[in-house]
């Protein structure tokens, strides 16, 4: 392979064969499971780099159902995105992340940053109950539950908050396992059509585990949740801020 070939064709690994394709990653009967608790902020403190700065002491826990995605197949993922602010505009920081497929684990790491680990996630219904679960291994780790379609919210209401940005450290070793890249990456998502929107009663237990330490942010009070229905496109990223430039 000439070095002018792999230049202009290389964009992922491995070259010949790469796990996922060129975006955009479209995204067809997208649903989420939204659960929003109150935990400690001295906890949140520790996980949220700079410079965002955390309004209220809260976190959204997600259960995803991805039946249809772009490149990236059929898959579910859970997780934990913390309210943040950056330079006064409201968003999301994206701080752990767990799904079944290789695709998106690969592409979400190496294109946005996103703190994807393997791990085999869950959303149901069961009878009344929409049902959320997270297992690695053997290990039930999160566990969210909200009443099915309980009452209806307000659709514009709903549709203007995916226009909210949000942010993830990016971090990518050099071959002496120092950071190459430490970045703070922003992405929007895109072309959003709201199918459904419902809020409903919800409970929601996190329990320990070494390498998924979801309860690190431990539930204190459950503040609300939502179940949606949508299509969209994510957005690719842009760097906010680089950690490894000196400052001036």
């Amino acid at each position: 392979m000439k070095m002018s070939d792999l230049v202009t064709t290389a964009f992922a690994m491995p070259v010949t064969s790469p796990s996922y394709p060129k975006g955009p990653y479209r995204f067809v009967n997208r649903e989420f499971l939204t659960i929003i608790y109150r935990t400690d902020m001295e906890a949140l403190r520790l996980v949220v780099p700079e410079p965002l700065e955390i309004p209220e002491p809260l976190v959204k826990y997600e259960f995803i159902r991805m039946p249809d995605s772009t490149g990236f197949g059929d898959y579910t993922e859970s997780g934990q995105i913390i309210p943040v602010t950056l330079d006064g505009v409201a968003g999301g920081y994206i701080h752990s992340m767990f799904l079944n497929d290789d695709a998106p684990i690969a592409g979400g790491r190496e294109i946005w940053g996103f703190p994807k680990k393997f791990a085999d996630p869950s959303l149901r219904v069961e009878k009344d109950t929409l049902v959320g679960t997270l297992d690695v291994g053997s290990v039930q780790v999160a566990t969210g539950t909200m009443g099915y379609k309980h009452h209806k919210l307000d659709h514009d209401k709903v549709l203007k908050g995916f226009e909210a940005p949000n942010f993830m450290l990016k971090v990518i070793p050099h071959v002496d396992c120092t950071p190459r890249i430490c970045e703070l990456v922003r992405y929007y998502t895109t072309d959003v059509t709201l199918m459904g929107e419902w809020e409903g009663p919800a409970g929601l237990e996190l329990h320990q585990h070494a390498l998924a330490p979801v309860s690190d942010l431990p539930v204190r009070e459950v503040v609300s949740a939502v179940h949606l229905m949508t299509d969209l496109t994510l957005g690719l990223g842009e760097v906010v801020h680089d950690y490894l430039q000196p400052k001036g």
